[in-house]
């Protein structure tokens, strides 16, 4: 990991962070509750983590680029089960009390402790060559909604169907691995609108009226999710002249993209005139975001992403972790939109929605 002192405040969150920003969105527990039992929100988050280690267990252990993978899969299993139960019996051990940046903390910490620094990397570069070839198909259809506020739907709704490919679920690892998946299927059967939260029109609305200037995208998800649903839609600003900084994670941590892995995907997706798809993207820019989980803290992120971000006036969170579970309370100096697929049922409660429901929430800073 990068030290703290490269690590910044992401300048758009508003002063002073302290009183303003809480990263998590699910509060599990409230300062009445006893600092030494764990509170029932608590327990079936830490319950929800404990059923996601068979699956990264099953990934480790085919972990080839690691030598006695078994053995040292086997031990992670173990100690994170371990630390899982001592945080039920004493919220307080391990750093916590937990929230759900602390559980995916403690488990990327482990597998990395145990030589693990990749165990999705071949599912995520099978997804990648499957999307990288769906890709120009996504874009003509798009292209060819002349109605402006209809085709930013579709690009949305692009963005939803592609979050859908989410290894972080136990239920959606599996059924990833039995069928893979169908894009244009998953555009088609979202869950009915109204959404759990559905901002589409406001957002619909702004687009159509006003342009932004530079948006900056913190991304999600390899495969479907970077290259059907996120690059259509930044392509579209592009075209529009906006800038746009599209955020990756710096080191691998689920089926996150990263960002080297981004450049790689730009570059294959690129045409001979360095163009995506006819349109110019000198206005495109990929930044290391410094996160490493599948969450987003953004009172620490990179040196870079600040930078570039200073004079955005749109931020973009995608994908449950980082625009749902972190964030979706979260209040910038500028307009802000998250959007993501709700895929875990205690998300879904919470929210009082449905699983695999869509999050699309816009806020828009008076001038």
């Amino acid at each position: 990991m990068e030290s703290d002192s490269e690590m910044v405040a992401f300048p758009l969150l508003p002063t002073p962070i302290e009183s303003n920003y809480r990263a998590s969105t699910i509060p599990y527990r409230f300062p009445s509750d006893n600092p030494r039992k764990a509170t029932p929100t608590e327990i079936s988050w830490i319950d929800l983590f404990l059923n996601s280690i068979p699956s990264f267990k099953s990934r480790a252990e085919s972990d080839t680029t690691v030598t006695d993978a078994p053995v040292r899969a086997e031990k992670f299993a173990k100690r994170y089960a371990d630390i899982l139960e001592d945080l039920k019996k004493d919220p307080e051990s391990h750093g916590g009390p937990p929230d759900c940046i602390l559980l995916c903390r403690i488990r990327e910490q482990i597998l990395r402790e145990l030589g693990f620094r990749d165990i999705f990397k071949k599912v995520k570069d099978d997804e990648n060559a499957k999307a990288i070839s769906l890709f120009p198909e996504v874009v003509r259809l798009s292209d060819a909604i002349e109605d402006e506020g209809k085709r930013i739907e579709s690009l949305v709704r692009g963005i939803f169907a592609g979050n859908i490919f989410d290894l972080g679920s136990a239920q959606l690892a599996e059924v990833f691995s039995n069928d893979g998946m169908s894009f244009l299927a998953s555009c088609q059967n979202l869950v009915p609108r109204p959404w759990v939260i559905d901002d589409l029109d406001n957002f619909q609305a702004r687009w159509v009226k006003k342009p932004w200037k530079k948006a900056v995208i913190f991304v999600d998800n390899s495969g479907a999710d970077i290259i059907l649903g996120i690059l259509p839609f930044a392509r579209e600003m592009l075209r529009r002249g906006m800038q746009v900084v599209l955020a990756a994670n710096e080191l691998p941590s689920i089926n996150d993209v990263t960002y080297t892995e981004l450049a790689e995907i730009l570059s294959k997706l690129k045409d001979e005139n360095g163009q995506l798809m006819g349109v110019d993207i000198s206005g495109l820019l990929i930044s290391n975001s410094g996160n490493d989980l599948p969450v987003i803290d953004l009172s620490r992120v990179s040196q870079e992403v600040a930078y570039l971000s200073t004079d955005a006036d749109l931020v973009i969170l995608e994908g449950m972790g980082r625009g749902i579970e972190t964030n979706l309370y979260a209040q910038f100096k500028c307009d802000s939109l998250k959007i993501g697929m709700v895929k875990h049922p205690e998300v879904a409660q919470f929210l009082g929605g449905r699983l695999y429901d869509c999050v699309i929430k816009y806020n828009e800073v008076q001038s």
